[in-house]
């Protein structure tokens, strides 16, 4: 990390490889867990969709205040919310108790240690005292940090089969509910301790009148550059929504495997991701950031398409996990993109747009996966999901392409 990044920096950079423990193994184990109490795959992807709905009425109403308000108060919130939806799931199985933690907790939603509908202020947090310069490295190790964990979550989430004599059926996936607790508590000592701005209120409300610092974009150009943004992000939302949340359940219906091989499959994707996230940095520095994010993720949409043909649980799973280098490897740089369209006063703004534009169309996705699951259509998710994806590259390119070069 480079000696000038911001103070809070490894502490939110910890907080997020502690959270991120949690959901990975949620993300093999939820719907599994959802799937061996007997929910369908209508139902699952419904609740799917609602917590993602639930995110973004929640980032709407916190994102923009946080700019004024501070950002440890809600992210310590938030992590009360998760503390609490685990322990709650550890002790009952009862719908409306996994529905509460699918809303309020994230569980299964797999959000790479970012914390939910929270994660725009946790971005603009992190871009505190960064120089542009910083950005792509400090939100690639962010990113990668974050895969990690994820990693190491899914492989965790094998363990169930350990014991799944002494706890038979679903009682065997309850105890990964475990995870996410402990990495709430992790995550709010971290968080207690990073040093914050501090909140902004009538100094804020006098600095929107103030004109763009000398090499910023006027307020207009930002509001342009944000509403292309959010448009490029609604057509990769649907894409991610369509697939990304269903592959534990998906590997299960087409293989017939569980989460002792489904755990270990997954955890490869985020190791792939992490490493994708170095490469996309190292790339960067080469091409800019948007052609960085075009080339690599053209890859993975090839890979995309090669998953659900694949006659082979291992080849199946090899495809997804090299697919995630290419796809996910991109998450740190396009942050890095997103944080460099406004001045400092609209970070959490702009932070919150970007998360805003693509959690809405990734909440339809799982509803419209989950009617053609349910159907037996197993390869139709994967060339919709193509399909807006690839619309998302060409859009992506066409609006930002000549940010590339100023922005590495």
């Amino acid at each position: 990390m480079p000696a000038s990044a911001s103070a809070a920096a490894p502490r939110l950079i910890g907080a997020r490889f502690a959270r991120s423990i949690g959901q990975g193994a949620l993300v093999v184990g939820f719907t599994l867990y959802l799937h061996a109490l007997g929910w369908n795959a209508a139902r699952i992807g419904a609740v799917l969709s609602g917590a993602l709905l639930v995110a973004v009425l929640l980032t709407l109403l916190i994102g923009p205040a946080s700019d004024r308000l501070g950002r440890r108060r809600f992210l310590l919130g938030y992590e009360c919310l998760v503390l609490l939806s685990s322990l709650m799931a550890l002790l009952s199985a009862q719908p409306w108790v996994l529905t509460a933690g699918a809303l309020l907790g994230g569980f299964g939603r797999g959000a790479n240690g970012a914390a939910g509908p929270f994660g725009p202020l946790e971005q603009a947090w992190l871009a505190q005292d960064l120089e542009p310069s910083q950005r792509a490295h400090v939100f690639s190790l962010n990113a990668a940090v974050g895969f990690s964990g994820m990693a190491l979550g899914a492989l965790l989430a094998a363990l169930p089969a350990l014991w799944r004599h002494a706890l038979p059926g679903a009682l065997a996936l309850r105890p990964l509910f475990a995870l996410p607790l402990l990495g709430a508590l992790a995550s709010l000592w971290l968080l207690w301790s990073a040093p914050d701005a501090p909140p902004r209120h009538a100094a804020a409300a006098a600095s929107q009148a103030a004109p763009e610092p000398d090499g910023e974009p006027t307020r207009h150009e930002q509001n342009r550059l944000l509403l292309r943004l959010a448009f490029a992000n609604s057509l990769n939302g649907l894409g991610i929504g369509l697939v990304a949340p269903w592959m534990a359940y998906w590997y299960a219906l087409r293989f017939g495997h569980g989460p002792g091989s489904i755990g270990p499959a997954l955890a490869a994707s985020f190791v792939f991701a992490a490493l994708g996230s170095q490469l996309a940095r190292h790339l960067s520095q080469r091409v800019g950031l948007v052609d960085a994010v075009v080339y690599m993720r053209v890859a993975g949409l090839v890979l995309l398409l090669l998953t659900p043909w694949s006659p082979w649980f291992w080849l199946a799973a090899s495809a997804w996990a090299l697919r995630s280098a290419f796809n996910r490897g991109t998450a740190g740089v396009r942050q890095a993109l997103v944080v460099g369209l406004t001045d400092a006063r609209r970070r959490g703004f702009a932070a919150s747009v970007n998360n805003v534009s693509m959690m809405v169309p990734r909440a339809i996705g799982p509803i419209l996966s989950g009617l053609l699951l349910a159907r037996g259509w197993l390869v139709a998710p994967f060339v919709l999901a193509a399909v807006f994806q690839g619309a998302y590259l060409l859009a992506y390119r066409r609006f930002f392409g000549d940010l590339s070069a100023a922005a590495a």
